[in-house]
């Protein structure tokens, strides 16, 4: 699901994280990757404390995740890139429905009765900025290895963020049908230039936002949430290709039908999610 997500602009993968429950448990894991390469470089007792950080892993949760996103990435970027060129309205319909009932899944992890101002604050101004963030017109960069690297590292970030998309970011930059070419064509060297990118970013975040989970949680959540909500315009289904927003068209009430149904796949998710999680904490 985070690999297919990842090829569809506007849709993030760190949102079908936070969703299916796993988003810190990622967050910690890539932050013992980061401290176990950093042991290694710097020491003390390089191989020891690399090992004793790759132990601290949850491999039994990433290897899968790193499979499924590969997989589904080598598989689904053609088709959806197909599909969003050629059905743009419709799918951004059902993915708008989708990740707006998804913004209930960090709201619950935060403890909506705990939110005092300075959480709703951060959550207003989150929304704010990745409301404007995402209103950027689009611009074509030529995807030198310098660019190729640059942007992979911020898209890298988006992934990390629930609510920011980096197919969108990728978009922005005019990158995104050349990269997703590079997947189907197999261009190794795009892709290898790609992934240091990839590498660069996730070094260069993870950390702190681990900290910021475990020592700020409540208003982490929260500011995370914000950036959903304001990130919900890029799949406004009536925009101009230079991102203005324009009123509904004839089409409005199949498109939100489509938005209705994907939000109801993803609330009855949510629910189960919040059903087994509280079972899980009477057992517990």
């Amino acid at each position: 699901m985070i690999g297919v997500v990842e090829t569809v602009p506007g849709v993030s993968g760190g949102t079908v994280a936070l969703v299916v429950g796993i988003y810190t448990r990622l967050i910690d894991s890539a932050s013992h990757v980061v401290s176990a390469a950093r042991r290694l470089v710097g020491g003390p007792d390089r191989l020891a404390g690399a090992a004793a950080q790759l132990r601290a892993v949850d491999w039994k949760l990433v290897v899968p995740v790193l499979v499924g996103m590969a997989v589904a990435v080598f598989a689904a970027a053609g088709p959806m890139a197909n599909a969003v060129e050629a059905h743009p309205e419709i799918t951004r319909a059902v993915f708008f429905g989708m990740v707006l009932a998804s913004i209930a899944i960090p709201l619950r992890m935060a403890g909506v009765s705990g939110i005092r101002w300075p959480h709703a604050l951060a959550g207003v101004a989150a929304a704010a900025l990745a409301f404007w963030l995402v209103s950027i017109p689009p611009t074509t960069l030529s995807p030198s290895p310098l660019v190729i690297v640059l942007a992979a590292a911020v898209a890298v970030c988006a992934l990390l963020l629930p609510g920011l998309s980096g197919s969108f970011l990728l978009l922005t930059f005019g990158l995104y049908e050349p990269t997703l070419r590079a997947v189907g064509d197999r261009d190794l060297a795009y892709l290898g230039l790609f992934a240091l990118g990839m590498v660069i970013g996730v070094v260069s975040l993870v950390k702190g936002l681990q900290w910021l989970l475990h020592h700020r949680r409540r208003i982490t959540l929260v500011t995370l949430t914000g950036i959903m909500i304001g990130a919900l315009r890029t799949l406004w289904p009536w925009q101009e290709e230079d991102r203005t927003l324009l009123a509904p068209e004839a089409d409005w009430p199949l498109l939100a039908a489509l938005a209705a149904a994907g939000f109801v796949v993803v609330a009855a998710l949510a629910a189960v999610d919040a059903r087994l999680a509280r079972r899980s904490t009477r057992v517990s």
